[in-house]
């Protein structure tokens, strides 16, 4: 272009090729190519380019590759690639598949995908293979036959089980089944010295019972940690019921006493009752007289005797209420 700085089209050439490179780069990864053909591993530049129109990173199949066929494993990029479309990790199933035969555990690729699509990692279950595991209790609170509490706090060393890490419990599980065998065995013993004096008697008891079974893991031993003695769960259990026993006493007891009350309320009513009923026969009493003497059945001297007989009774009744008012060992004081 007549008028134009040589220095600049240089420059302006110089970027234009390192775009393309770029780009060219970017589709046809020659660097990585190269790398694995110096590793020995055979892998077309066009299988690399279909990987990124797979959206498919080649560097994260190639390098495991490139590790899995250094190490022996026979592996292909097929199986490689389809576990990583599939969301697993490649690179780690190949780290776990390298640790498996160094440490001569019998584990093929499909079984470590399975592993790893499961959610589990599959290099850390080799590795507990190899270097097991110490899960530590929460500390479990039991009660003796003579109602002591005693807390008891284990380790178990597990291993990992490799034919069952797929549908396998989980370390939950083994922390569950252990603390259930703790309170049986402290529960089954007749006192609580002798959990003090022969704690491995939970240990023996709670590794008989395949407490693994089912499981990721593998049991090999159940240690325990520590051994306390709670509260005293029996007299508490005792006094809790001899304060409901008393509860229930005093409500019978109220219960008893409200129905005196109302029986006592009934025999007054009852009295007062008897009572109207000796006044409305007694307002009788004028009446029959009267009727007594307009018939002629009652005369006339005799009715004035009647009245004179009242008067001396209750003139007799007065002058003897007095003597006994005057009387100093009276009681009716």
């Amino acid at each position: 272009m007549p008028g134009l700085d040589p220095t600049l089209m240089v420059v302006i050439v110089a970027i234009l090729v390192f775009i393309v490179l770029a780009v060219f780069l970017s589709f046809f990864p020659i660097m990585l190519w190269i790398s694995a053909i110096a590793s020995g591993v055979r892998v077309g530049i066009i299988t690399l380019v279909a990987m990124r129109l797979r959206r498919v990173v080649p560097s994260r199949i190639v390098n495991p590759l490139i590790k899995a066929t250094k190490a022996g494993l026979g592996l292909n990029i097929n199986q490689l690639e389809s576990h990583f479309l599939a969301g697993g990790n490649v690179d780690r199933v190949v780290n776990a598949l390298i640790a498996a035969q160094r440490a001569n555990i019998p584990l093929i690729f499909e079984r470590a995908a399975a592993i790893d699509l499961a959610g589990r990692d599959v290099l850390q279950a080799v590795q507990m293979s190899v270097n097991p595991r110490v899960i530590e209790t929460p500390t479990v609170a039991a009660v003796a036959k003579d109602g002591i509490e005693v807390k008891v706090k284990a380790r178990v060393t597990v291993r990992a089980n490799i034919d069952r890490l797929v549908g396998g419990a989980g370390e939950e599980t083994i922390i569950a089944r252990v603390g259930e065998g703790i309170v049986t065995t402290v529960g089954s013993s007749s006192s609580h010295k002798d959990v003090l004096e022969n704690p491995d008697m939970i240990s023996r008891t709670v590794l008989g019972k395949g407490l693994d079974a089912g499981t990721a893991f593998e049991i090999l031993s159940i240690d325990v940690a520590d051994v306390d003695v709670g509260k005293n769960i029996g007299a508490h259990l005792q006094t809790e019921q001899a304060e409901a026993d008393k509860k229930i006493a005093q409500a019978k007891a109220e219960e008893r006493r409200a129905m005196a009350v109302a029986q006592e309320q009934e025999n007054k009513a009852k009295v007062v009752e008897m009572e109207a009923r000796v006044v409305e026969s007694e307002s009788q009493v004028p009446l029959a007289m009267a009727e007594a003497l307009r018939t002629g059945k009652l005369g006339v001297m005799d009715y004035m005797n009647l009245k004179n007989i009242e008067a001396d009774t209750k003139m007799r009744t007065s002058i003897s209420d007095t003597d006994l008012l005057d009387d100093p060992n009276n009681d009716r004081k």
